[in-house]
């Protein structure tokens, strides 16, 4: 069976894309002004591109654009890549990578780019819960039977 994407599914898939890189720049952005950096166009690049590198990689392994929201393995591999090509890249760039760093960019990506999934995969269900509740109420009792 051949399974394309749609026009919604796809146009999820950009959504989630999106959302995932305004959260690496928004870390970008925390971790800059908590150090005293600015918060300039040229600071965020130069701090941001090895995570944002590495979030369009994530998402190429983990061919994200099939599954965008799941947790496990999508939003797993995303958030890994995301934190481990992002600090390679960073040291391979002769930036440091502090230890503390290691684990702020670790803690805060995976609550950044996991946690987003969980908050909206909870809507969802809650959505599709409620809309089978009142499919239920509308079919009345004699539909259950």
């Amino acid at each position: 069976m051949n399974r394309q994407n749609t026009p919604s599914q796809a146009a999820g898939a950009v959504g989630a894309f999106f959302v995932d890189a305004v959260l690496v720049v928004l870390f970008v952005m925390i971790g800059r002004r908590s150090h005293g950096e600015g918060v300039d166009l040229a600071g965020v690049v130069h701090t941001g591109w090895p995570f944002l590198v590495a979030l369009v990689v994530g998402w190429l392994v983990s061919l994200a654009w099939r599954r965008p929201l799941a947790i496990w393995p999508t939003g797993v591999v995303v958030w890994a890549v995301t934190v481990a090509g992002g600090l390679g890249l960073r040291v391979l760039t002769g930036e440091s990578a502090a230890l503390a760093f290691v684990i702020v960019a670790t803690l805060t990506l995976a609550l950044f780019l996991l946690g987003w999934r969980a908050i909206e995969g909870f809507r969802v269900r809650r959505r599709a819960a409620r809309e089978a509740a009142a499919e239920a109420e509308a079919n009345g009792p004699s539909a259950s039977r």
